[in-house]
């Protein structure tokens, strides 16, 4: 986009909602710097094509640390760098041949630093990484990937970082057109999926391609590796011909996620758990090629007036607050009555001894929170703006191939920390295109420019 509000303006549009973790594309100075001090972390992204030198280059990634990362911590909260973007399915095999190196010396550089020893090394990945998605149990990864991707998930679990998942649902009913698949895609009201393999019902198709990816990620051995939403959303409008793209289910598929995550139910084969979400996108980006969908999937007009409401506005948020410390820096405000303290994009879960508590009314699922403890996501109750790419046939819960393929279990109760992403393109003052994606997500913790 050519007409999106400075980084300020930005930062101030986000501290007015419960977003407080926010992903980009690149590393941009000025957007870092106008998060500082707010308490919104950052995800950074590393450009595919600084991939090869990183990877053979252990300087280069020394040298990406010193003047993207160092210079703004503390002061700024970064806890996730992102190497590449969907490299895995770009089509070049240079790009994943490398992807491990880079990301190894890209964490060795950060290492180096005691400011900079917590930050976290992944990568994102289409849903186009799966060879199979339906029913969620029979996930798994593609033969031909799983050399690049075996070492890669070897990394992440010994480094505690998490597998970064475009999942979009939306790309799903596009495939499969039919009113049925549309409640299941939105979390509205339907008979649910039966899945024969598990015996587990699915009420909603966020939750089914999420396990699709847990069950792959089991299967290939690697359970303790943590999932994050890295993108997912909704378009408001779309050409004549894509079906689904309007106001109401964009409204009704982020808002409903937004409640979903809330609720800490979890998923069919992670109850009780929240995975962190990152929204697709925070603004409109009117300059983005292919359908007018692609240029369609923002919260926020550049303006900075909503598209819709989502339910993210602080005011909206929360009823009859009291401010509390939860520790990580974060400020959440306990909501009186039903068990979940937010505020400050913090969501976090209350409960008693045994760590359960019945939640809100929630539209995807139940409402039990079991015995455990997990971030969520930083910024929003669970959920964030996010670009879906992904492939695959609604058959196989997965997005059209054709588009761009964009537990640890703890006695202690549920946390859930929101965030928000935010991917567009800006020029600042230094003439750079920036681009950014305001993103929903739970963890511990795009391709143009960058701008937080």
């Amino acid at each position: 986009a050519d007409n999106l509000p400075p980084p300020s303006e930005t930062a101030s549009l986000l501290q007015s909602t419960t977003i407080s973790k926010f992903r980009l594309y690149g590393a941009d100075p000025a957007v870092i710097q106008s998060l500082a001090g707010t308490n919104i972390s950052l995800v950074l992204g590393v450009s595919n094509s600084d991939i090869a030198s990183l990877a053979s280059d252990p300087s280069a990634a020394s040298n990406w640390v010193a003047a993207n990362v160092l210079p703004y911590v503390p002061a700024s909260s970064i806890t996730v760098v992102s190497v590449g973007n969907e490299a895995l399915n770009s089509g070049d095999a240079s790009l994943a041949s490398n992807l491990l190196p880079a990301m190894q010396n890209l964490r060795s550089a950060l290492s180096a630093s005691s400011a900079t020893s917590d930050v976290k090394v992944s990568t994102v990945h289409t849903m186009a990484v799966l060879s199979q998605s339906d029913p969620p149990s029979s996930g798994a990864f593609h033969p031909d990937i799983a050399a690049d991707l075996t070492g890669i998930l070897g990394f992440l679990r010994d480094t505690g970082s998490p597998f970064m998942i475009n999942p979009y649902p939306f790309f799903a009913y596009r495939s499969d057109p039919r009113p049925e698949t549309l409640a299941f895609c939105l979390f509205q009201p339907n008979s649910g999926r039966l899945d024969a393999g598990s015996k587990l019902t699915y009420t909603n198709m966020f939750d089914a391609q999420v396990d699709a990816v847990r069950s792959a990620l089991d299967a290939l051995g690697f359970p303790e590796v943590e999932i994050v939403v890295a993108e997912t959303g909704w378009p408001s409008q779309g050409d004549p011909d894509e079906v689904g793209a309007s106001v109401d289910n964009a409204k009704a598929f982020n808002g409903n996620l937004v409640a979903h995550l809330r609720s800490l139910v979890g998923t069919p084969l992670m109850p009780g758990r929240s995975v962190d979400t990152y929204i697709f996108a925070l603004y409109d980006e009117d300059l983005k090629p292919g359908p007018a969908s692609e240029r369609s999937f923002g919260l926020y007009r550049a303006d900075q007036t909503m598209n819709y409401d989502a339910g993210l506005a602080k005011s909206t948020s929360s009823s009859s607050p009291s401010t509390a410390t939860h520790g990580d820096g974060c400020r959440a405000t306990a909501c009186r009555g039903d068990g979940v303290d937010t505020a400050g994009g913090v969501v976090r879960a209350g409960g008693d001894a045994a760590g359960e508590r019945r939640r809100p009314a929630d539209p995807g699922g139940g409402a039990v929170l079991h015995p455990q403890r997990r971030r969520i996501a930083c910024g929003l109750g669970g959920v964030s703006p996010l670009l879906v790419r992904g492939a695959g046939t609604a058959a196989n819960v997965a997005q059209t191939p054709t588009l761009k393929q964009r537990r640890r279990k703890e006695s202690k109760p549920t946390e859930v920390v929101e965030s928000f992403r935010w991917s567009a393109s800006h020029h600042s003052t230094h003439s750079k295109s920036i681009r950014i994606r305001c993103l929903l997500c739970s963890s511990r913790g795009y391709n143009k420019p960058s701008f937080v």
